[in-house]
């Protein structure tokens, strides 16, 4: 394995630790009965991570940005969760104010799975259990399994999006939110800086993730 370690992954996704927000921000769930299984939903993320770690140094961070790009925009309501986590003043931004955060959004968080998979050494994702949530959500229950046979419990929070399972939080050790975190973070940045210091703090940080190797 490169420099990739489950602790380092998540200590960058769960760098606030807060309590879990309640997601009254997202659309209304929709055709929950036609949708597919949200574990597989998950456990078709994990393969591809786990695919793309065994490639990583062939492919490089652009090569792992553009593999991952395509099953994280499935996996994830990434437009919601840009909402979510900006908040109440998400309703008085411009459109291609919205338009452009939730691109910024999406390329660090797809930039952040590129620089933190860089590598291989026998890691398993295992996918445990799924658990009903309030207003029709599952709960997706996991853990990574490293080399040394230590665990990190993920779980995926998941709603029905048309059709499909779309993951809208993920809570380490089942109570730290990772969209609480951001909602945090981002609070700050509007507070001093507005919607463009936002914008243009998540494009920098997209940016220097993809200048690494």
């Amino acid at each position: 394995m490169g420099s990739w370690s489950a602790g380092r992954f998540t200590r960058r996704w769960f760098h606030v630790s807060v309590a879990a927000i309640v997601l009254a921000g997202f659309a209304p769930v929709g055709a929950v009965g036609q949708a597919a299984d949200p574990a597989a939903r998950i456990d078709s993320l994990y393969g591809a991570l786990l695919d793309t770690m065994r490639q990583a140094k062939q492919l490089g961070i652009k090569g792992r940005y553009d593999k991952l790009a395509p099953i994280l925009y499935k996996t994830y309501d990434l437009a919601g969760m840009s909402r979510v986590a900006v908040g109440q003043s998400w309703d008085v931004l411009q459109p291609a104010q919205q338009a452009a955060l939730v691109d910024a959004f999406s390329r660090m968080t797809i930039a952040t799975y590129a620089s933190e998979f860089d590598g291989f050494s026998g890691e398993r994702f295992e996918v445990l259990q799924t658990v009903d949530r309030p207003g029709e959500a599952k709960l997706v229950k996991t853990q990574i399994v490293q080399s040394n046979g230590k665990t990190v419990a993920l779980d995926y929070l998941l709603r029905a999006s048309g059709s499909e399972w779309k993951v809208v939080d993920v809570y380490l050790d089942g109570t730290i939110s990772q969209l609480a975190g951001r909602r945090a973070e981002f609070g700050t940045i509007l507070k001093s800086g507005g919607p463009d210091a936002l914008i243009s703090s998540l494009r920098q940080k997209g940016d220097k993730l993809l200048a690494g190797s």
